[in-house]
This record gives C-alpha cells, sequence and structure tokens, in this order.
C-alpha cells in the first residue's frame, strides 16, 4: 500500500543548497586562454584573399604601363638633346655618339640664357601678383558680404569660358594704341589676376572657421588686418597651389609673348625654342635641348612642392 504519511514541518523545508566551490587554478587560466583566442580570431585582421591579390597586381601592371607610355616622349627628348643632326634621320633611341652641342649651341648661337632670364622674371612677377591679388579678391568674396556679391562673382567666373584667341583683337589694338607693345609691363598686365586662381583662393578662405575672424574683430583688427594677419598666413596650401599654376603657366606660355614681344631680347623660351624652327630645316637637337632646358625649372619646383599644391588644390573643393 502507498505510504499515506502526512508530510511534517520538517519535510516542508528546503534542502540547503550546495556551497559554492571556487574553481582551481587551472580552471581559470584555461578559461583565460580560451577567452583570448576567442577574442584573437573575431578582431584579427585577415589576410587578403588570392583575388585581391591578382587585382593588385593587375592594377599595378597597368599603371606601370601608363606610366612608361608617358615616359617614353621624355625619355626620347634628352636621349634627341644629345644627338647630331644627321642622327636625328634615324629612328635610335640612344645616341651613338653622345654630344653636349646642342646645349652649347642654345645658349652662345641663340642666347637662351636670355629668354630663361626673361621668362623668371615674368613669371616671377606674376605668380607674386597673382598670390597677392587673388587672395585679396578671394578674401572679399568669401567673407565681406556687399552689394551685388554674387553677380559680380558669377561675371569673374564667367571670364573662365572666354579663350585668349578671342580677345587677341581688342587687346592688339589697345596695346598697339597705348604703345604697350613689345614692353615687359603690357604682358604683366595681361596677366595681372586669373580668375580660376581667385576661385580657388575663395573656397580655401570657406573652409577657414569663422572664429578666428571674430576673435580678431574682438581685439581690435579691421578688414585688411585680419586678412594680413590672420587668414594669409593659414592659407599656405592654396597660396603654393596658385604660385605653381600661375609660374607654371607663364613659363609655358608662348601666345601673348608671341604677340607682344618683337624683340629678341624680349623673347621668353617658348618663343626662342620656336626660332629653331624654320621654312627649309627644324634643328631637333637644339629645339629638344631647350625644350629639356624649359621643363627642368618647372619639374624641379613641382617635386619638391607637390604635397603644398595637392593639399590646397584638395582642401579648396571642400567647402566648411
Amino acid at each position: 500500500m502507498p505510504d499515506e504519511r502526512v508530510p511534517t514541518e520538517k519535510d516542508l523545508v528546503p534542502p540547503a543548497e550546495a556551497p559554492l566551490v571556487p574553481p582551481s587554478p587551472p580552471a581559470i587560466e584555461q578559461f583565460a586562454m580560451a577567452g583570448e583566442a576567442a577574442a584573437g580570431t573575431i578582431t584579427g585582421i585577415p589576410g587578403r584573399t588570392r583575388v585581391e591579390r591578382i587585382r593588385t597586381v593587375v592594377v599595378y601592371t597597368l599603371l606601370f604601363g601608363i606610366a612608361l607610355v608617358y615616359f617614353v616622349p621624355c625619355l626620347w627628348t634628352l636621349s634627341t638633346s644629345l644627338k647630331t643632326l644627321p642622327e636625328t634621320a634615324y629612328f635610335k633611341l640612344l645616341p651613338e655618339h653622345p654630344t653636349l652641342d646642342a646645349y652649347k649651341d642654345a645658349f652662345t648661337t641663340f642666347d637662351f640664357s636670355r629668354y630663361a632670364a626673361n621668362s623668371a622674371g615674368l613669371a616671377l612677377t606674376v605668380a607674386a601678383l597673382n598670390v597677392f591679388l587673388c587672395s585679396l579678391g578671394g578674401y572679399a568674396f568669401a567673407r565681406l558680404k556687399f552689394p551685388g556679391r554674387e553677380v559680380l562673382f558669377f561675371v569673374v567666373l564667367a571670364t573662365l569660358m572666354v579663350p585668349d584667341q578671342l580677345r587677341l583683337v581688342p587687346v592688339y589694338r589697345i596695346y598697339s594704341d597705348h604703345g604697350l607693345l613689345d614692353h615687359y609691363h603690357g604682358y604683366v598686365l595681361i596677366k595681372l589676376a586669373a580668375a580660376a586662381q581667385l576661385f580657388l583662393m575663395r573656397q580655401y578662405f570657406l573652409t577657414i572657421p569663422k572664429d578666428l575672424e571674430e576673435a580678431a574683430k574682438l581685439d581690435g583688427a579691421g578688414y585688411f588686418k585680419t586678412f594680413w594677419k590672420v587668414m594669409l598666413p593659414l592659407a599656405g596650401p592654396a597660396i603654393a597651389a596658385v604660385a605653381i599654376l600661375e609660374f607654371e603657366g607663364t613659363w609655358n606660355d608662348f601666345f601673348w609673348p608671341l604677340v607682344i614681344f618683337r624683340s629678341p631680347s624680349h623673347y621668353t623660351l617658348p618663343v626662342g625654342i620656336f626660332s629653331f624652327v624654320s621654312e627649309h630645316r627644324t634643328l631637333w637637337p637644339q629645339l629638344t635641348a631647350g625644350s629639356v632646358i624649359a621643363i627642368a625649372p618647372v619639374a624641379a619646383i613641382y617635386i619638391f612642392f607637390q604635397r603644398y599644391f595637392v593639399a590646397g588644390v584638395a582642401s579648396a573643393g571642400v567647402k566648411g
């Protein structure tokens, strides 16, 4: 028969819980090692897959091929400048009898040192004026509020759509009537301020916080002092970009020097290089030697100031 015993008060009390026994040190170490292994598995950086490695090799191969295509003309120009005139009639990359006679002729027979001095003087002058005027105009368009500011700014940008060839006749008539032909300052007036550089400086000034201007105003600084003491020192990358672009553009300019300058003593390097080409023959060694001389300064400037140029152009494209 089943036990029909009535439960007592002792039976209704729950049994005491078993005491917690701390794990042994070896168990703790094993648990910690397992946790570290799991964390390392989750947060570790996976290696590149085979597809990614193949893609990287293909991309670098294409980039190397494109760079080689652009480098071959430069190598051919340098090689031709070391050849004699009869050797230029044959398709050979390396000269059989290297000589520096072409460079000697460029500096003696054709007065290339004078052309280089003219180009350097005009390029430095135009670059300095553009840095000052474009930064001043860019600050005005970016920070100052005056009637018609937006309309005037778009008018300035509209000048970018007017090519130099379209301005040739009116500029030539004005210069001819006022005696500005065959003068250095006549060329400088044309390149006095570029709309593209003004736009670049305006965009860069828009990225600078306004708190700095407000602090300068509290100190009693006016607009020009704020621009000169506060804003301009902060625009170093944009200034470097403007200077490089204008120096390179003036150094390589061929159109306006050919129109304005008449006497050989005022020729710049591009116009001087053109003198190697005549109706009956072309002096290829001297022409390529002059090209190497003209390319070298611009390439050196760009290599040394490349990071400032890239920083200025990149930051000017972002409005703060």
